[in-house]
């Protein structure tokens, strides 16, 4: 099953995929608000970044591991890939040049909230970096709010929490 947002009243619209051919144009009325809208059958852009169909297997000897993003009232479930340096996280929309974007309609998760940074420590270990990027409503790790300007150290299992969304490091 694949979903489709209205561009008007964002809500979401269910629909089996493969029904359809690659390629194909759908055209999808909004319960909703009523607005008609289309869309082509085939990889979006978003998708290229994130691995969701294989979000369990092993992780390759180059993969510097991922964060899932916890199912919940505002979206499915996401894995996202992450990389050296910033991993900039926040909401998706159009034009925001975040490098890590979450499909969300979570009003709690900001545009920009949060940063992961992936580097190596002097023994060339990976070391995983979590900071608050001046959200609104903060970042938590096991339930405790990151201060401004606090960075804290994150390892494989970690959860931590941006808005109303759930987030585990996994590597």
């Amino acid at each position: 099953m694949k979903r489709v947002r209205c561009p008007k009243c964002d809500r979401y619209i269910v629909f089996d995929e493969r029904k359809y051919a690659d390629g194909q144009q759908l055209v999808f009325q909004c319960p909703d608000c009523g607005r008609q809208f289309g869309v082509r059958i085939g990889v979006s852009k978003l998708k290229a970044i994130q691995r969701e169909e294989k979000p369990d297997e092993q992780l390759a000897e180059n993969d510097l591991g991922s964060i899932v993003v916890i199912e919940n009232v505002f979206h499915y479930k996401q894995v996202l890939p992450l990389r050296m340096g910033d991993n900039v996280i926040g909401r998706y929309q159009k034009g925001n040049p975040i490098n890590t974007p979450i499909e969300t309609v979570d009003p709690s998760v900001d545009l920009t909230h949060c940063v992961v940074n992936v580097s190596r420590n002097g023994r060339g270990e990976l070391k995983y970096v979590l900071r608050d990027a001046g959200s609104n409503t903060g970042t938590f790790v096991d339930n405790q709010e990151l201060n401004k300007g606090e960075r804290r150290i994150i390892g494989d299992g970690t959860l931590f929490t941006i808005g109303a969304t759930s987030i585990l490091l996994k590597l």
